[in-house]
């Protein structure tokens, strides 16, 4: 079944959601609640019917869409870090493509997740430090080897390094689905008006 370009601005949205929210612990030690929960619920979702279905309610992933708006028009501002953060992360996705064992081994851990979410809140720090570990045992090996910069107070918070952990594997699993929805690096590249179109749209169907 083909994809269309709003499927694939959620999931391009998805990635930058994660990594907004990684930037804004690793700056200020918390990160708005509304933005992380759908980046974790899409952990859990393996057999989602439709891609939006992937992040929960419609209009989940529209404070990644504002990111990309931001990125692509320079307004409020651009940042080169988040830029640097999507595309190690687009790289780390696409090694782990490639290791069919690592895959088995995060699918036990996502499975072993769902039975914790029967006693836990999505954001639970429970659930947080489970996610954190299946990065951190499978990821954290391939390169590259994504660094979070950020204030050292925060960062050696050890509920805030796993949440930057579970979010990086958040942004993992956005990654996944945008390419397997026909993303790749070079519509970032050379799309940048259809991607802004996108996602202009995106925002203004779910604006309430």
């Amino acid at each position: 079944m083909p994809h269309d370009n709003q499927e694939r601005i959620v999931a391009l949205a998805g990635i930058y959601q994660a990594v907004n929210a990684v930037i804004r612990i690793a700056r200020h030690g918390a990160a708005d609640a509304d933005a992380m929960e759908p980046c974790i619920y899409s952990l859990l979702q393996v057999d989602a019917e439709r891609v939006e279905a992937v992040f929960g309610d419609p209009g989940a992933v529209a404070n990644g869409a504002r990111q990309i708006i931001a990125q692509l028009t320079g307004q409020p501002e651009r940042s080169l870090e988040m830029t640097r953060y999507v595309v190690l992360l687009m790289r780390l996705e696409r090694n782990l493509s490639r290791r069919p064992d690592l895959l088995s081994r995060i699918s036990q851990g996502i499975a072993a997740a769902e039975s914790k979410r029967e006693h836990f809140a999505l954001l639970h720090p429970n659930l947080l430090a489970h996610f954190a570990d299946i990065y951190s045992e499978n990821l954290s090996q391939l390169e590259p080897r994504i660094v979070v910069r950020g204030e050292s107070m925060h960062l050696s918070n050890p509920d805030n390094q796993n949440r930057i952990r579970a979010l990086l594997l958040a942004g993992v699993r956005a990654a996944m689905l945008w390419r397997q929805i026909g993303g790749s690096r070079w519509q970032i590249l050379f799309k940048n008006k259809q991607i802004l179109a996108d996602a202009r749209h995106y925002i203004s169907a779910h604006s309430h």
